[in-house]
C-alpha cells in the first residue's frame, strides 16, 4: 500500500492534489486544510497517504500530517461515515477539534462539517470518544493543543493568529512548535511572540 508520497505539487482542485513523483502523478483527493498545507503549485511537498478499494472505485486520499490520516481511517470507521464524510469533518475542524469533540461529546461541533446531520455526528463522537485520548492532535492541530483546555493559552494564541489572518493550520502549527520550544508552561504572549515569528517564517 502507498503511505506516503514526497515530490512536486504539479496541480489542485478544490478537494484534490496532483503530487509529481518523478515523472508520475498521483491524484490524491485532500481536505481543504491539506490543501493550504502544500503550498504552491510547483513547491516541494510531502502527503501520508490511504488507498481506499471498494467494488467500483479505488482512490488515494492525502493528508500534510499522519494524525490527519490516523483520523480520517478513525472516522470512516464509523457506520455512516465515507471518505468524503471525513474529508469534509477534517476541513472544517482540525484534528485537535475532532478530538476534543469526541472526547467532550460535543456533537455539535463535528455537526459544523458539510454533510454532517446531527444524528450522525453523535453516533461518531459516542463511538469514538474511547478512542479520541489514544490519537494525537498533531501537527495541524498542535499536539499540545489537543491536551490544553478550552481557552487555554495555546488555544487563545492559535485564536490570536488566526484574527490577524493566519490560516487555521499555519497558527496551529506554529503555535505549537512555539510550545514545543518554551514548554506546557509558556504564557499566551510568550506564545504568540513566538509563533509570530515560526509563521512569517
Amino acid at each position: 500500500m502507498i503511505a506516503k508520497l514526497k515530490g512536486l505539487l504539479d496541480e489542485t482542485g478544490t478537494d484534490w492534489a496532483v503530487i509529481d513523483v518523478s515523472g508520475v502523478g498521483y491524484l490524491v483527493h485532500c481536505s481543504t486544510k491539506t490543501l493550504a498545507a502544500l503550498g504552491e503549485v510547483g513547491e516541494a511537498c510531502t502527503v501520508y497517504t490511504d488507498l481506499q478499494v471498494s467494488e467500483t472505485d479505488m482512490r488515494l486520499l492525502g493528508f500534510a500530517e499522519a494524525a490527519e490520516r490516523d483520523w480520517f481511517r478513525l472516522l470512516t470507521q464509523v457506520q455512516g461515515v465515507g471518505s468524503k464524510v471525513a474529508l469534509a469533518i477534517l476541513s472544517a475542524l482540525s484534528t485537535g477539534e475532532v478530538q476534543a469533540a469526541c472526547s467532550n461529546g460535543d456533537a455539535a461541533m463535528i455537526a459544523r462539517a458539510n454533510g454532517v446531520g446531527p444524528k450522525l455526528a453523535g453516533r461518531i463522537v459516542n463511538e469514538l470518544k474511547d478512542k479520541a485520548g489514544a490519537l494525537p492532535g498533531g501537527g495541524m492541530a498542535g499536539a499540545t493543543m489537543a491536551a490544553t483546555p478550552a481557552g487555554g493559552a495555546s488555544a487563545d494564541a492559535v485564536s490570536a493568529l488566526e484574527n490577524l489572518g493566519f490560516k487555521p493550520a499555519v497558527a496551529a502549527r506554529a503555535v505549537a512548535a512555539a510550545q514545543g520550544e518554551l514548554g506546557e508552561d509558556a504564557s499566551e504572549g510568550d506564545l504568540i511572540r513566538v509563533a509570530l515569528k515560526r509563521a512569517a517564517g
